[in-house]
């Protein structure tokens, strides 16, 4: 079973609290890695992220708003302590549900690069904080490991016979999230009585994954010379698409 959140529409700030010499945020070699809204990018940096999310869910007849935030500090160059969480507005045909989704605390380390080839895998393993969310949006979960990994491979380093592949590239994550614990307590609507239920609401393991697809607009100006990046990620743009599903293993 895989459910595709769709959105409408989204807004991604991204704050750099500062910047490094060696490193860039989400640049190995002389591709940049743009920030994905739906899922976690494969660079490791000091971030606040906030993004607006507007989508059906619960088999499409339910409208969710949400305002997600993370926020990350590097502790090491190549590792930081993660953060993250959500306001929850659901629009049902019997009325409406808000509150907080769960907490979600844990650490991210950039485990390859290569900026030659293009390449960048960090992985992270993120406690969800059991009860942390609000019973009314079915948050109210039991505690969870979520090991993950985030990758991303751009084509530059492709040859001259497929040089019009080189502006490509891909991110991705898979992440696991595992339950400890039966499960906990979430609201269902009562057509009959024109309200909601408490019901138990079962732990299920589920995969989060997701890809995109970006295309680097360096790649066509003269400025690429296959050197280092110049005044980026400013004098280029990234386009990209992207698809996150989840798929509950039970």
């Amino acid at each position: 079973m895989k459910t595709r959140s769709l959105r409408k529409g989204g807004l991604l700030i991204v704050a750099l609290l500062w910047t490094q010499s060696a490193h860039g945020h989400g640049i190995a070699g002389n591709r940049y890695f743009a920030g994905t809204i739906t899922f976690d990018d494969p660079a490791v940096a000091d971030e606040l992220i906030l993004s607006y999310l507007d989508c059906p869910t619960q088999g499409s007849n339910v409208a969710e708003n949400r305002i997600n935030g993370a926020f990350a500090r590097l502790l090491t160059p190549t590792l930081a302590f993660t953060i993250d969480s959500a306001w929850v507005h659901q629009n049902w045909p019997t009325g409406h549900t808000s509150g907080f989704d769960k907490t979600n605390i844990g650490l991210k380390y950039e485990a390859y690069r290569d900026n030659r080839h293009e390449a960048l895998v960090s992985v992270g393993l993120a406690w969800g904080i059991g009860h942390s969310g609000a019973v009314a949006i079915g948050a109210d979960a039991p505690h969870t490991i979520q090991p993950g990994i985030f990758f991303g491979k751009g084509f530059g380093d492709l040859p001259d016979s497929f040089s019009w592949l080189r502006g490509f590239a891909v991110t991705g994550s898979v992440v696991d999230e595992v339950p400890i614990g039966s499960g906990g307590t979430a609201l269902a609507p009562n057509p009959v009585a024109g309200g909601f239920n408490n019901v138990f609401s079962p732990a299920v393991e589920t995969m989060h994954w997701g890809f995109s697809i970006q295309y680097s607009t360096l790649y066509l100006t003269s400025r690429f010379d296959g050197g280092p990046p110049k005044e980026e990620p400013l004098n280029q743009l990234v386009p990209l698409v992207e698809f996150r599903f989840d798929s509950p293993r039970s």
